[in-house]
């Protein structure tokens, strides 16, 4: 799982997931992915391309604007490093006119007057528009709260997201300090704003936030602001410093109170009035809510129903693999049981013997941090561009860890000076099973989110745009490629080598028990295909959603609760994963099956990551032209290249 500030960004102009327009309204247009290129490149007109570059700047500067801290600061540009989003009805308003107009400015631009490349920018910005203004008729921004996010989760976060090289760096974030107080009084009126429309999250999704808020606010940090996760830049100034004394100040006079005004506001007022019931189609906005929150996340037009079925075909083929696998383990009753009754008592022994559970936070922290030096040096064998950035393993910070998951992880950037962490869950112990960490560092680390994110952040020859693009299909689909990549990766160290085409262990996962947790991380996304459309299409209720967990996964019992919770709360995210590593693999097979010997895998990787963040059916037909050129090359005959240069 990643995370650019959640809590900022879903409330922002890219909302995660959309709501249905009310009943009152008429029917939104539904944005279609953007048409994929021709192959042949034309020779583009200059009014057209000067008038979509200028759009593209314009947009670009919009998200700066709106998105201070997220598309400014952590990427280097520093020109509002003193400024927090705007979250009041007012500054979305605005935004969702601004957006309106931009997207009728584009649609003047004629498509005959670009380039290939300059179409394929034009039909993404106009894609994301759409969605954002489609978006826009469901206010999300009026639900800011649940389980992951919120600016009791995110906003503590900040220090470990911004650079602190010079003494202006430390008086922006003392500016922001002082700036939080409005924020969190603009979060209040949104949500009396959703109280007012009947538009609340379920009970259940804030059961712990109210306790989480408060510890924000206690009366020891009111006495000692150093106390405060805010304060943790300042830690290394002497106290006198001037940075530090306004951190200080601003913490125990403005922070502590207004994050007591929220959770107030949330015991007394917002929780009281939140629904009891757990689908998104049961809120205000109805059940079209739903398709259009796995239609954003998955950006494919499957229905529920589709998902669900590929969800139970999935968990039926990997539980074939788990018998596999079990079968060669060292487990005594292997062999003494079949079937669906063999995996649930393999799954009870995993999550009940204490050889698979760490003693210490730090012992985990080790164990990633092995892993990841591990698989670093046999990365280059699969892929010709490696991130310059790098990335640390670090513990998630306790009031993320509370309700957060196992991991997940922050990108940094070049641009900014900041590596990108790989936040690692250490409040619950028994989150954290040794027999999952290969496939989680590989899905977190890298080549997994931080190759993504920095490769995208490190694009050249392509538009600042397509650097910050974001679809949840790509990016997740893409990290859960990676854990089924390391049967493909040896490891010298070792001495394992690369598992054969069929075999289930193999490569980082010659150990039998790391390749079940392998299969248990993927069946985890199959099952969350079930249980995301069984909540919120089929009426499925929370110990449903336990149950079919506990039985198909090998999740602890605190990994269960804190994910159950999570669907509930965030409608079709948890769909996008394994609907976006199917089209990856799919994509792969058509690629080796058509090129045969000439199929390159490290240039197909270079293909899926070299020109940022794409939905599905665009990447799809990236995937498509380069192997039909890579063909024609094979055949003896040139072809332009495809797609950006780094």
């Amino acid at each position: 799982m990643r995370s650019i500030f959640p809590f900022l960004l879903c409330v922002a102009a890219v909302a995660p997931f959309a709501r249905a327009a009310p009943a009152s309204q008429p029917d939104a247009p539904t944005p279609k992915p953007p048409a994929t290129p021709r192959n042949e490149v034309q020779a583009a007109e200059p009014a057209a391309s000067t008038a979509l570059k200028a759009l593209l700047d314009e947009h670009m500067e919009f998200l700066v604007r709106i998105y201070p801290v997220e598309m400014g600061s952590m990427r280097g540009d520093e020109r509002y490093n003193d400024k927090l989003s705007d979250l009041s009805p007012a500054a979305f308003a605005s935004r969702r006119a601004e957006m309106q107009s931009r997207l009728g400015r584009l649609g003047q631009i004629h498509p005959s007057g670009l380039t290939s490349a300059e179409r394929l920018n034009a039909d993404l910005l106009g894609y994301e528009l759409s969605l954002a203004i489609e978006q826009g008729r469901y206010f999300p921004e009026q639900m800011p709260i649940n389980s992951l996010r919120g600016p009791h989760i995110d906003l503590p976060q900040l220090p470990t997201m911004l650079p602190f090289r010079t003494p202006k760096h430390y008086a922006d974030y003392a500016a922001r300090l002082e700036a939080i107080p409005l924020l969190l009084d603009q979060t209040i009126e949104q949500m009396r704003a959703g109280l007012a429309a009947k538009r609340v999250p379920p009970k259940v999704v804030l059961r712990q936030s109210v306790g989480l808020v408060r510890a924000l606010a206690s009366p020891a940090i009111e006495r000692d602001p150093a106390l405060s996760p805010f304060y943790a830049p300042f830690t290394s100034l002497p106290e006198a410093d001037a940075g530090a004394a306004r951190a200080r100040a601003a913490i125990s006079g403005a922070l502590v109170p207004a994050y007591r005004r929220l959770a107030d506001f949330l015991e007394k007022e917002y929780l009281p009035a939140c629904r009891e019931t757990l689908s998104i189609s049961e809120g205000v906005d109805g059940p079209a809510a739903y398709q259009m929150a796995l239609r954003y996340h998955t950006t494919t037009d499957l229905t529920a129903d589709e998902i669900h079925q590929i969800g139970l075909d999935e968990v039926s083929r990997i539980r074939a693999d788990m018998l596999k696998v079990i079968a060669l383990t060292d487990w005594e009753e292997r062999t003494q049981l079949e079937g669906d009754e063999l995996i649930s008592a393999f799954l009870e022994f995993l999550r009940t013997d204490k050889r698979f559970y760490f003693r210490s936070g730090e012992e985990i922290l080790m164990r990633y941090r092995d892993l990841a030096k591990r698989i670093d040096p046999e990365l280059p064998r699969l892929f010709k561009t490696l991130p310059r950035n790098t990335f640390g393993i670090k513990e998630m910070p306790p009031l993320a860890a509370k309700t957060g998951p196992m991991a997940y992880f922050n990108p940094g950037s070049i641009r900014s000076g900041v590596p990108g962490t790989f936040y690692a869950n250490t409040f619950y112990l028994e989150m954290s099973p040794s027999y999952l960490m290969v496939s989680l560092t590989l899905h977190e680390a890298a080549p997994g989110h931080h190759f993504q994110l920095a490769i995208a952040d490190e694009l050249e020859g392509v538009h600042k745009f397509r650097t910050v693009a974001d679809y949840t299909a790509y990016s997740e689909g893409w990290a859960l490629y990676c854990e089924r990549l390391g049967l493909e990766i040896g490891d010298a160290a070792e001495g394992a080598t690369p598992a054969k085409p069929g075999d289930v262990v193999g490569g980082l996962y010659s150990d039998p028990y790391d390749s079940f947790g392998r299969l248990s991380d993927e069946i985890l996304r199959a099952v969350r295909l079930v249980v995301d459309t069984g909540v919120h299409n089929k009426g499925w209720a929370r110990d449903q959603v336990v149950r079919y967990m506990r039985d198909n996964t090998a999740c602890s019992e605190a990994e269960i609760q804190s994910e159950a919770t999570r669907y509930i709360g965030n409608a079709g995210q948890a769909c996008a994963y394994k609907i976006g590593e199917l089209t990856i693999r799919r994509l792969r097979a058509r690629a080796e099956k058509e090129l045969g010997p000439a199929f390159d895998l490290r240039e197909f990787h270079d293909r899926v990551l070299g020109g940022g963040a794409m939905p599905m059916p665009v990447l799809e037909g990236t995937i498509d032209r380069w192997i039909e050129e890579a063909g024609v090359r094979n055949a003896g005959v040139s072809s332009p290249a495809a797609g950006p240069n780094r």
